[in-house]
């Protein structure tokens, strides 16, 4: 097992600054305006300034990316929300050897903003890393994927296959900054834990994981669904996708797992 480091939690969490925007999360001054929290969004709770915050935010990503259907905005805008939660959380375990406490009710997110501005954490509070799995799986996307799915019609495979393509993504890009700044014990962290993610019960079987090799390049993964972004116009298929070139499309096709 890989030792991490042990660092407290400054209160800006400034150790994310380098990593890039979906790793920042803002924690000084007060949200602008009345935002709903996490919990809110996944609660269906209406605000007074989006209204349901998870249809909103799927409707602004459908108008951005031409979406020909607002199931394939809301699986981009899942996976999105997903892999800001694994970076924040990844790059802390990596980085401090401790997690802030991101209960969804301390989170307040803001549907119109992109990273870094769409997420405050009211309250920086350390947590174990070994709750990570119950902080972001159990904590944000298992409600995460209930409310997704409530409003569009989306596969449980195809959300549990973005949750791991995004803990795929946070994980190399983080062991590349790590790989570039000549810290090997970091990509070791970075390794250890995303494999232990990945044997999680809600993970195992999404699909298929290979280590880069010796280098810092980050986890190869193979999902076993598709998150539909091949039906976005000029989208075709991602580089983890189960799907070598688009598929035909039809109005019967598959609601992303093959």
């Amino acid at each position: 097992m890989v030792l991490l480091p042990f660092v407290d939690l400054d209160p800006d969490l400034t150790a994310l600054r380098p990593l890039g925007g979906f790793f920042l999360l803002r924690t000084a001054g007060d949200p602008p305006g009345a935002l709903p929290t996490l919990a809110d969004a996944y609660a269906g709770r209406s605000s007074h300034v989006y209204g349901h915050s998870m249809i909103f935010r799927v409707r602004k990503v459908a108008r951005s990316i031409r979406a020909p259907e607002e199931r394939v905005a809301a699986s981009v805008a899942h996976q999105g929300l997903a892999a800001r939660l694994w970076s924040i959380a990844l790059g802390c375990a990596v980085l401090y050897g401790r997690l802030p406490d991101l209960d969804p009710r301390l989170v307040r997110w803001d549907p119109d903003a992109g990273a870094p501005d769409d997420l405050w954490l009211t309250r920086v509070r350390p947590l174990p890393v070994d709750r990570l799995a119950e902080v972001v799986l159990e904590g944000h996307l298992e409600p995460l994927a209930a409310v997704v799915r409530a409003d569009h019609r989306l596969a449980p495979g195809l959300l549990w296959g973005n949750a791991a393509s995004a803990l795929a993504g946070a994980a190399r890009q983080l062991e590349r900054w790590a790989g570039d700044h000549g810290r090997p014990d970091l990509v070791a962290a970075t390794r250890s834990l995303a494999g232990r993610l990945f044997a999680h019960p809600l993970l195992a079987g999404t699909g298929r994981l290979e280590a880069s090799g010796t280098g810092a390049g980050g986890p190869v993964f193979r999902r076993r669904s598709c998150c539909l972004h091949y039906r976005v116009p000029g989208g075709g298929v991602c580089g983890d996708c189960c799907f070598t070139r688009p598929p035909r499309s039809s109005p019967h096709a598959p609601s992303g797992r093959p």
